[in-house]
């Protein structure tokens, strides 16, 4: 659709006319030989009306210069149809645990025994997705923390890695400071009212080369809000793994989380099950809500440098006709003979 941005300009048209009235004539400093009874000679000749009417052709190509730069500055141009743009909301890490333990089956999902790191990647992914607005990374730690995905609006992909994601692909153990440490330096940088880190684990930290606690309060001097939580079922004292000495619940290091979580104004969790670890995920999404509405933008393409390089040409040939007045007329006429001839 085509449009001027500023057509309030064109009431500028007048500008010229109302110069020409409200300033004084100029003088041409020649002596002038004044007749009194010129006027009444001439409206009977009817040269008078000749000479108005000379005058105003004379003007014409003036009036068309001043148009065509009061159409220039109205900023033409032609806009497009609305096209959605990503909204820059909130900045959002995921740092999920891929140790050893996360390949216990002690959860539940859709009536189905499932492993702790398989329920993440079915319910978190539908989180990373559901993300619209948001820019969202993806971090995995074992032994050591990895940037698996960094801040992206891509939420398909970071999801992609967290489905390709597998047990001690960053090592067997836990570390937790280390992962929350690479958390605040990839948003450090980011808005300070936007960064937000979401940790997901089955253990204690026992790994690595900085404390949580440590790491924590970098992260809330760099407001950094870290949501802990803490994934697996409650520890057995009965059954086969009981009998055998296997209780991985044993392992998660509760108080450890929540502190981290209260330090940097965050909140911890608790997931015993696939419900609880759902309920969790909505949680979330009202705590830190995405921004559901992005902005639209309307392309627009500018059209100014057209009616300005037709003033430009018209000026140079106003210039031409004043510099060269008698090889214009001998280029007038040749054009005319020609035309003539053919």
């Amino acid at each position: 659709m085509f449009e001027f941005a500023w057509p309030w300009i064109f009431l500028l048209a007048p500008l010229p006319w109302l110069l020409r009235q409200i300033l004084p004539s100029a003088d041409s400093g020649e002596a002038a030989l004044k007749v009194s009874f010129l006027n009444e000679l001439e409206g009977l000749s009817g040269r008078r009306a000749r000479a108005n009417l000379s005058a105003w052709r004379q003007q014409v190509p003036f009036l068309l210069l001043w148009l065509l730069l009061l159409t220039a500055a109205a900023r033409p141009q032609w806009v497009g149809e609305p096209l959605p743009l990503p909204t820059s909301g909130r900045d959002l890490l995921l740092a999920v645990d891929v140790s050893g333990s996360m390949s216990y089956a002690d959860m539940r999902w859709n009536d189905k025994p499932t492993s702790r790191l398989e329920l993440v990647r079915n319910l978190f992914g539908d989180f990373v997705e559901g993300r619209h607005g948001d820019r969202v990374g993806l971090i995995l730690f074992g032994s050591r923390a990895y940037l698996q995905s960094p801040l992206t609006f891509d939420r398909r992909t970071v999801r992609a890695w967290l489905d390709e994601a597998v047990i001690n692909i960053a090592g067997p153990q836990t570390a937790i400071g280390d992962a929350i440490g690479l958390a605040v330096k990839r948003l450090r940088e980011r808005p300070a009212d936007s960064r937000v880190l979401v940790l997901i684990t089955d253990g204690a930290n026992n790994a690595g080369e900085i404390d949580p606690l440590t790491a924590a309060r970098l992260a809330a001097e760099e407001h950094v809000r870290i949501y802990t939580i803490g994934i697996g079922a409650d520890p057995q004292k009965s059954g086969v793994m009981g009998m055998l000495g296997l209780n991985p619940g044993v392992d998660l290091d509760e108080p450890t989380l929540t502190a981290i979580a209260e330090q940097t104004g965050g909140s911890y969790f608790r997931a015993r099950s696939g419900d609880e670890l759902k309920d969790i995920e909505s949680t979330l999404d009202q705590l830190e809500p995405a921004l559901q509405n992005p902005t639209n933008s309307r392309p627009a393409q500018a059209l100014y440098s057209w009616p300005l390089a037709v003033a430009l040409l018209l000026s140079l040939l106003l210039v031409a006709r004043q510099v060269w007045p008698h090889g214009w007329q001998d280029l007038l006429g040749r054009i005319r003979r020609r035309s003539r001839w053919t």
